[in-house]
């Protein structure tokens, strides 16, 4: 497939007037390139694809100025289009109501095949709701999930950071050009997902952000996502927009509750209220989506290392998930907003009594849905005992990389816990253990 050819053929169709996604979408039903779609417009009436108004409309070649224009801008600032028929092109948008028929990209792509938490809020926040989403971020990170949001000022910057802090990394989807700088404030955190990140737009070279763009915007953030959480939101904040497009488009949606009286938390009650998942940490939502997420992590390779990480970590450090890994991505899942509070789905309520937490997990002796590599793993894990990624890479002869993959299943499937330091211990299957106070840094480097 000519790349450039398809690209302009996209061009021509966003750029034929009232002619949008749905139409696009039924053209790529029915043709194997928006290219061969472009060239047959003439047909599209016969076939029931499109208005006579709109095939004679593109076969005319009214599209011509404003693509050419916005082909020339788009290679003169260097940007690179993936388009619908790419292999890199997300499933999960390939089957919202409204798609973009392409996207402008910075950065590594392949985390576009990334298991994805969308995390969105205020821009006028509490500290409160800044600690706890780069905290919740930075967890959901360390094991491998990509953070999406859309760069604005406040909560959104603090989901990137901790997204990037961690192996899952980050997503940035924005509602201008992909050459606009914009929030200013942000650029350091937009020239981070430039470089170790992604950043994506559907608007073309010179787009400047109008308010009536966002929308559009959050709608890609939330179907990107397996699930939407709102970490902080007065009633009439735009993140309840993205809320209200993930339950529409079959995707968890999660609230971080705040203290009554809060006006920035105000948005977050709602949702609860309307049946949106309450999470206070990354474990309640790897709870709720860990079915999602060992669906989508079911095929990926063995990864390599990050050559580009401190070398002291490398051994302890798990590394990030490979492309491709959506592939069963965009799959219809329960709409959250559509269930009764307290109903299925809710996150775990462990309550911490006299420093013990209870942990109860699945029985990974029936379940039918672990590999080989997982089942040894646990052989050697369920002791009862907490034990070391390191002293369980030793006990198996795996390499680091081999052990961080078969942990992660584990985790997202609830069957294992981890502590602080890169320990981590076996779930007793409907029984209550106890979990160990936080591993001192000393105790662990004398482990390892």
């Amino acid at each position: 497939m000519d790349q450039h050819k398809e690209f302009f053929a996209c061009l021509a169709l966003r750029h034929t007037p009232r002619l949008g996604p749905k139409v696009w979408k039924s053209l790529f039903s029915h043709y194997s390139s928006a290219f061969e779609a472009v060239q047959a417009a003439a047909s599209w009436p016969g076939l029931e694809l499109a208005a006579k108004p709109l095939a004679r409309a593109c076969a005319a070649e009214v599209w011509r100025a404003g693509a050419e224009e916005e082909y020339r801008a788009a290679k003169r600032a260097g940007m690179r289009a993936v388009t619908w028929f790419d292999s890199l092109f997300p499933a999960a948008l390939r089957e919202i109501d409204d798609p973009p028929c392409l996207l402008y990209v910075s950065g590594d792509v392949s985390l576009l095949g990334n298991p994805g938490v969308a995390v969105v809020g205020a821009r006028e926040c509490t500290a409160m709701g800044l600690e706890a989403t780069r905290r919740i971020s930075s967890q959901l990170s360390r094991i491998g999930i990509t953070i999406i949001s859309g760069l604005a000022l406040g909560i959104d910057r603090q989901a990137h950071l901790g997204g990037l802090s961690g192996i899952g990394g980050s997503i940035a989807v924005l509602g201008c050009g992909l050459d606009v700088d914009y929030p200013y404030d942000n650029l350091d955190v937009r020239r981070a997902l430039d470089e170790k990140g992604l950043v994506v737009t559907e608007f073309g070279p010179g787009v400047t952000p109008r308010a009536g763009n966002f929308p559009f915007r959050n709608r890609i953030i939330s179907a990107l996502s397996l699930g939407v959480l709102v970490a902080e939101a007065a009633h009439n904040s735009g993140s309840l927009i993205t809320a209200r497009l993930a339950g529409e488009q079959g995707r968890e949606v999660f609230a971080l509750p705040g203290p009554l009286g809060q006006p920035t938390f105000t948005g977050c009650h709602r949702l609860i209220k309307q049946g949106a998942a309450l999470v206070e940490n990354a474990e309640d939502i790897v709870h709720i989506l860990r079915f999602d997420f060992a669906r989508e992590l079911a095929h990926i390779p063995n990864p390599e290392p990050d050559e580009s990480a401190d070398e002291s970590a490398v051994a302890t450090t798990p590394t990030s998930v490979a492309a491709g890994a959506r592939s069963g991505g965009g799959k219809k899942r329960k709409d959250t907003m559509a269930r009764k509070k307290g109903g299925k789905g809710q996150g775990p309520k462990d309550r911490e009594l006299s420093g013990v937490r209870k942990r109860t997990g699945p029985d990974w002796r029936t379940d039918a849905t672990l590999g080989d590599e997982e089942r040894q793993l646990m052989e050697v894990l369920d002791g009862g005992e907490r034990m070391h990624i390191d002293t369980l890479g030793r006990a198996l002869g795996w390499e680091s990389s081999r052990v961080s993959r078969a942990l992660l299943m584990l985790e997202v499937r609830g069957v294992v816990h981890q502590l602080p330091g890169m320990w981590y211990l076996a779930r007793e299957s409907g029984a209550t253990d106890a979990v160990a106070a936080p591993v001192a840094r000393s105790e662990a480097d004398g482990d390892a």
